[in-house]
């Protein structure tokens, strides 16, 4: 055992907070699952399911229009800065838009911890409640028959107004419902952090679209007029859709 306590050593599931959480939990070749509810994997997902290929990008960042006309792709724009037509960070755009086949999606929290996990040579995949149970089966299928490997779960969170990370009971929610799935296929030895994710889910579970827009995060939304995007996140494991991020793009994971 390690003597840095903070990295869930001897655990198969992991679970932390943040980009510095990931770093402490994640090992080399791993599967590191990035959980951003509202709205970052839960409007990822439904590209997958729309066929878009999703290129993250550093939020605020004055090369991504750059980036953006390099890959042939069209660029998101902020929620609030969004035209009839136009795509957002909100899936409901996404789910409307027309003719759209690759698109450059900067996020705050979720892409930047996507981005940051792609040089340990594991495999970085986007998780939300919409897509827990296939991200799951795809996971045990990658790691069967490899004990020596296991899965890190991220739960990005939100940012403070004045700075520093907010925990994000939807993230929680998430990831917690993809280590439940986890654990239903056998995967041992899970952390008393994963656990504590997988009970705040299951205590949820039978009530979640009501539990999510009453979240901080869910009246948040609502207030600004998307509330739209918090039905998205709530659709419940119903896409098969598994985002994996191969080079600089997110993609269909192969079987």
């Amino acid at each position: 055992m390690s003597g840095n306590p903070h990295r869930q050593d001897g655990c198969r599931l992991r679970f932390e907070w943040g980009l510095s959480g990931a770093h402490e939990i994640a090992e080399r070749s791993w599967v590191i699952a990035v959980v951003d509810v509202l709205s970052f994997t839960t409007t990822l997902t439904v590209a997958m399911d729309c066929g878009v290929e999703v290129f993250p990008h550093r939020w605020r960042d004055e090369s991504a229009a750059r980036f953006a006309a390099q890959h042939g792709a069209v660029l998101a724009v902020g929620r609030s800065q969004a035209r009839p037509g136009e795509v957002s960070l909100s899936p409901a755009t996404v789910r409307e838009a027309s003719g759209v086949r690759r698109l450059v999606l900067p996020s705050p929290n979720g892409s930047t911890i996507a981005q940051s996990m792609a040089n340990l040579d594991g495999t970085v995949i986007g998780v939300s409640l919409r897509n827990s149970i296939a991200a799951a089966k795809w996971t045990a299928a990658r790691l069967a028959g490899d004990d020596a490997c296991g899965v890190a779960v991220v739960a990005a969170g939100e940012q403070w107004p004045q700075g520093g990370l907010r925990r994000a009971v939807e993230d929680l929610w998430g990831a917690g419902a993809y280590l439940a799935a986890l654990r239903d296929h056998g995967f041992g030895s899970i952390s008393p952090e994963a656990q504590a994710a997988i009970a705040s889910f299951e205590h949820v579970s039978g009530d979640l679209p009501r539990q999510l827009r009453a979240s901080t995060s869910g009246r948040e939304l609502a207030a600004a007029d998307y509330g739209h995007d918090v039905d998205v996140a709530a659709e419940l494991n119903r896409s098969d859709a598994v985002p994996a991020l191969s080079g600089r793009s997110f993609r269909p994971a192969p079987p």
